[in-house]
């Protein structure tokens, strides 16, 4: 029996590594990304794409219905789409925050909502979210951000909690810092979220110095082989991460919240 996939998220980073993995692995893979100019090299290895907007929700109506046309049955959704909307909390507008809600949160609901039926009928699924170690590690900035992910996290395990019995899983993956477009375009964001002469024009350059010296570690590929093993694991965990450096600063950030922060006010000076 084929196993069929669908990731969010395909045109670059995470999702387009997950998409050409899973497709190696022997999974029919469905996907999409608002930059379809990206995907043209994937659909010529035999994923199947298209233009996906996750906030839109005949875009992502259209995905599922396409796949279960196609292949009957739905096995694997990936939550991937998602991006950083960094700035001061103080200055960030609040229609800004609303959308990196809709991206990272609500439209993963919309999404899965969709998908679950399928899922239950087959009585099996995985639900895959990407999340991300920043759900429990926090800095300067990414105070938008880092409800997202928080919210994604609780909401996956109550999830769980619900769809289990049917033979369906909700897993969280949890990533550090990666080789990805993703620090810059956070960045980005968060000096178009800066107002005329603010005081926090400094904090940016700071916390954008911090996030180089800590430098990068997984590859987008690491990440796709956590993804396929979320995936396919015969007993998941309810939480995967790619290294024990990412799995430890989760753990001290949780359990000893008051040694994380002098930290990272030391990392920050």
């Amino acid at each position: 029996m084929t196993r069929v996939a669908i990731i969010t998220g395909i045109s670059s980073g995470m999702g387009r590594a997950a998409a050409l993995y899973f497709k190696q692995q022997g999974f029919e893979v469905y996907g999409g990304a608002r930059r379809v100019e990206r995907l043209t090299d994937l659909r010529e290895k035999g994923i199947h794409t298209q233009k996906l907007d996750v906030t839109d929700k005949f875009s992502v109506r259209q995905l599922v219905d396409r796949t279960v046309s196609e292949q009957g049955r739905i096995d694997v959704l990936i939550n991937n789409a998602g991006y950083g909307e960094y700035g001061p909390l103080e200055e960030v507008p609040i229609e800004n925050a609303k959308k990196q809600f809709d991206v990272n949160l609500f439209a993963v609901g919309q999404l899965t909502q969709l998908v679950l039926p399928v899922m239950r009928r087959q009585n099996s699924g995985r639900i895959i979210n990407v999340s991300s170690i920043g759900a429990n590690v926090y800095s300067p900035l990414g105070g938008w951000y880092h409800a997202t992910k928080a919210s994604l996290n609780m909401w996956s395990d109550v999830l769980d909690s619900e769809v289990k019995r049917f033979g369906i899983r909700s897993i969280i993956i949890q990533p550090g810092l990666t080789k990805s477009e993703w620090s810059k375009i956070a960045f980005e964001n968060a000096r178009k979220n800066l107002l005329d002469n603010s005081p926090y024009d400094e904090l940016v350059d700071k916390v954008e110095k911090l996030f180089s010296k800590l430098g990068t570690g997984a590859t987008s590929e690491d990440l796709a082989q956590v993804f396929y093993h979320a995936a396919t694991d015969a007993h998941p965990k309810r939480r995967y991460y790619n290294s024990v450096v990412d799995h430890s600063m989760v753990m001290i950030a949780r359990t000893m919240p008051n040694t994380y922060r002098v930290v990272l006010n030391k990392l920050m000076k």
